[in-house]
């Protein structure tokens, strides 16, 4: 497996084998004449003389946005960990909080002061400085959020994390941030938050210009909560001071990212990133076959065993997601917890991971990974029993069974779903077998997928998931169930103020015994059905030597280690 820059083995070369697929050399001849007249444009050679410093990798969608506290999915965070830095980051290889643009910290003995130590002589990629100024001028602008920019589809994480705004400062977490000199800050919280460190390394919270924000309108938001439309900035002008900057964006082609020759940090041999939008697995697996990609995320775990056979490196990632089946309880059966119950004995969870997940990937029992503190391992389970399963629909009075809308999302592959389309189906074959009837509704998953399961009540059984963000529970289930919201549709107050009680917690024992209760207490409510925790796997040609996986997807390109 591919480590950090810091923690790295020298990995044998392989030889790729030359056979590859009629259709793949057609495919690959038509791209490559696109990539390789791109990088003599560029130049090609970079930090390491003669090493070509163009990197193609192929994302499997679009960014949802470039402006990153505008996002909540994985492409956009790909894109955006390149541009942005944070005052927080992660230690590499794992989920844990380490210092980045804050070099270190202090925390008040109540736990609701932070005063950060900034790094000195770093700038944005428009030249303004990075100083305590521009922090507080984040953390206010997140804060005074107004309008649709408020609506948890747009500012998913502030909303989610952060809890209220500067027209509700009742329920805010966030009190105010002080500029203490250049060089520090004081952010002051109103409730206390156990987790704010490690959620300062989200890309949603990472440090953007001032002047770009302002100059380019970024909290313009237009169209509606189901369907909002991006702002100028987060169209064209997202500027970090992230080892990349922004060049272009062709919607549905490519992105394009150079290197920022300011850099405070370390100038890797990568000099280009071009984001290659390939939404189809198959097409990206044959790119890569055909030498026209380096490299790509979320690999089909049928193409695995061929990729490997041929020479190609194939990166496993330590499992730090879940998978689940999103349940709406605005749906008259869905409500019913007798129904929820026998959904959830109609699901044989190993055959799903055995027929449509990677290998490593670990049968879910509840909506955190066994590494997460809070994980109870006597927590109730639904064991695979159909005929249990039609009893309690008898019982909740769908002998006969019903009929139920199915949502799933196409042209997209995610690490804890990277091929959405094969669980719909596999799902749906064995709720059929204890009489529910699904009818399929695909959508495209940007933006009309997410913006109908998380902007509306327009749904019924869903599939999504999530990669951890950071070591802490509340990134899980006090995401998904801490407050009420459009993709479940349920009101819990008992379930909302554990988790509330839980999330400001300071000792770590009391913490993690309350949250072990939790997780029984929502295994006991169903409010959705936990899956499994896969495994997702990247895929690189030979002459990637060192790559910087990260189990929560913290991969910043210019760590990429490149051979001649």
């Amino acid at each position: 497996m591919f480590t950090s820059k810091s923690a790295r083995a020298a990995h044998p070369k392989r030889t790729r084998a030359a056979a590859i697929t009629a259709g793949a050399a057609i495919s690959a001849l038509l791209l490559s004449g696109c990539v390789q007249s791109q990088r003599e444009e560029d130049g090609g050679a970079g930090a390491n003389g003669d090493v070509d410093s163009t990197f193609v990798f192929a994302a499997s969608s679009d960014p949802a946005s470039l402006d990153p506290a505008f996002a909540s999915d994985g492409e956009s965070f790909r894109v955006s960990r390149q541009i942005f830095e944070g005052l927080v980051g992660v230690e590499p290889g794992t989920a844990d909080p380490a210092p980045l643009l804050a070099e270190s910290w202090e925390t008040s003995e109540d736990g609701l002061s932070y005063t950060f130590a900034l790094k000195e002589g770093v700038t944005f990629h428009d030249g303004t400085d990075f100083n305590a100024e521009a922090v507080c001028f984040n953390f206010d602008r997140w804060y005074n959020f107004t309008g649709l920019a408020q609506a948890p589809s747009v500012s998913y994480y502030y909303n989610n994390l952060f809890r209220g705004f500067a027209d509700s400062p009742d329920a805010a977490v966030y009190e105010s941030c002080e500029v203490n000199g250049d060089l520090e800050a004081t952010v002051t919280l109103a409730k206390p938050f156990a987790g704010f460190i490690p959620a300062l390394s989200l890309p949603a919270f990472a440090m953007q210009s001032p002047t770009a924000l302002q100059e380019f309108n970024a909290d313009e938001i237009g169209g509606s909560s189901e369907a909002p439309q991006l702002s100028e900035y987060a169209q064209g002008h997202p500027v970090g001071t992230g080892p990349f900057k922004f060049d272009s964006w062709n919607v549905g082609e490519d992105l394009t990212v150079s290197a920022y020759e300011e850099y405070w940090g370390e100038q890797g041999d990568v000099q280009q990133v071009i984001f290659r939008i390939i939404s189809d697995p198959q097409a990206r697996t044959q790119a890569l076959q055909a030498g026209t990609i380096d490299g790509f995320d979320l690999v089909s775990p049928a193409d695995i065993p061929t990729l490997e056979e041929e020479g190609f490196m194939i990166v496993p990632r330590d499992p730090f997601t879940i998978l689940y089946l999103g349940i709406n309880h605005k749906v008259e059966e869905l409500s019913d917890p007798l129904v929820r119950e026998a959904i959830h004995h109609a699901i044989d969870k190993q055959a799903l991971i055995d027929q449509t997940l990677p290998a490593g990937t670990q049968l879910a029992t509840q909506f955190i990974p066994e590494v997460v503190d809070g994980y109870n391992e006597d927590v109730t389970t639904y064991e695979y029993d159909p005929d249990r399963a039609r009893e309690l629909l008898a019982e909740a009075g769908y002998p006969d069974g019903f009929e139920l809308q199915f949502n799933y999302p196409t042209d997209v592959s995610r690490p804890y779903m990277p091929t959405p389309e094969q669980v719909f189906t596999n799902i749906s074959a064995q709720l059929g077998e204890v009489g529910i009837t699904v009818t399929p509704a695909p959508d495209v998953w940007t933006p009309d997928y997410l913006d109908r399961i998380q902007g509306t009540e327009n749904h019924g059984i869903h599939l999504l998931g999530w990669t951890g963000d950071y070591n802490d529970t509340d990134n899980f289930i006090g995401v998904f169930f801490g407050q009420e919201k459009p993709e479940f549709g349920f009101d819990n107050p008992e379930l909302f103020g554990a988790l509330s009680e839980a999330r400001g917690m300071t000792d770590r024992e009391e913490q993690t015994a309350l949250y072990e209760d939790i997780n029984e207490q929502i295994a006991q409510f169903n409010p959705a059905i936990p899956l499994a925790h896969p495994a997702p796997s990247l895929a690189f040609v030979e002459r990637v030597e060192s790559y910087p996986a990260s189990p929560v997807n913290d991969e910043v390109f210019n760590l990429i280690e490149l051979s001649e």
